[in-house]
């Protein structure tokens, strides 16, 4: 410390002298010496201080105690700047850390939607953070069936995407029993009661189209009902089916309903994203919803589903409340 003060002395005294660009050049150069040292912000001023103590000798009793102060103030400075810089850190890390984990969500949980030849398939799933509390999974045995998950998890970030991948490993292990809703949402109750937190709960809508004879059959665990729009009459249904949430009570039963599906027919499976507007409670979210699909309902699928998100963006101000999933089914 002793040869840090000699050093800053000397260049205090000529910038004193000549006040030129050089003078401060050096100044800078020699606070990169202090930041290497590790040096605080109370001890700089100490030095300061020193310096002008021993340049002008006369004048330093007229600000001993401003200089007192100023070390002192320094001194909480420090400690605030280096618990701040800490914070910092340790966010750059964080978001180091949720970069990957959203990654190997995005792997983990990819969507492919399928390609039929009767039935037309869109999905859309935003989420509002990085990691999507929302999952969307199909499952398809050729031209026969096809079936859909579409679950919401009651939280968000990496526990939430934990919590997908149980869904998914579970839906996954239902290969060759999955054309029965009530058997498939039992299953992955237990799955999920088992592996997941008390504080975590799941809802899904799970349907499956018997496609050769358009027969749609589907089961809810606390979810928001899907619609059905029938062409033929020009009106929409309300897909009700109760069914406690997932991963609350280890052996519960689940019923599920059947719909015939005609020619033209619209099936709209969403998540609660779709149809809350918490800061705009005067909008009747299922009957916009309603309303934007019968006066488009000659686009495919998802363009449907693009027009339902820029919609709902626009009415929450591009702003949206929570993950937005939306799967649309029509049959050709």
């Amino acid at each position: 410390m002793k040869e840090l003060e000699k050093q800053y002395k000397k260049i205090l005294s000529d910038y004193m002298i000549d006040k030129t660009e050089k003078n401060l050049y050096i100044g800078q150069n020699f606070i990169r010496q202090l930041i290497k040292k590790n040096v605080s912000p109370e001890d700089v001023v100490s030095i300061h201080k020193n310096a002008i103590a021993q340049i002008f000798p006369d004048r330093i009793k007229e600000v001993q105690s401003a200089y007192d102060f100023l070390i002192e103030v320094m001194v909480h400075y420090g400690m605030a700047h280096r618990e701040h810089q800490s914070l910092l850190q340790k966010q750059a890390e964080f978001e180091i850390e949720m970069n990957i984990a959203t990654n190997i969500q995005k792997t983990l949980l990819k969507t492919v939607i399928p390609q039929l030849s009767s039935v037309d398939i869109g999905m859309i799933s935003i989420p509002i953070r990085k990691m999507n509390g929302d999952y969307v999974h199909f499952l398809q045995d050729q031209e026969d069936y096809l079936s859909v998950a579409v679950t919401d998890v009651v939280g968000k970030g990496v526990p939430a995407a934990l919590c997908m991948s149980m869904v998914k490993f579970g839906l996954e292990t239902l290969e060759y029993a999955y054309k029965d809703p009530s058997y498939v949402l039992e299953v992955i109750n237990r799955v999920i009661e088992k592996g997941v937190d008390d504080s975590m709960f799941v809802s899904m809508f799970y349907g499956c189209l018997d496609i050769q004879n358009s027969i749609f059959s589907y089961a809810s665990a606390g979810h928001e009902p899907a619609l059905h729009y029938r062409a033929n009459e020009n009106t929409f249904y309300s897909l009700e089916a109760k069914g406690l949430l997932l991963g609350v009570l280890p052996e519960i039963k689940y019923s599920y309903n059947k719909i015939s599906l005609k020619e033209q027919d619209i099936v709209i499976i969403m998540t609660d994203g779709v149809t809350e507007f918490r800061a705009h409670d005067d909008v009747n979210s299922r009957e916009m919803i309603t309303s934007l699909i019968a006066e488009h309902k000659h686009q495919s699928a998802q363009q449907l589903c693009n027009l339902l998100h820029k919609e709902i963006e626009r009415i929450q101000d591009f702003k949206l409340s929570d993950d937005f999933s939306v799967v649309i089914i029509k049959k050709k």
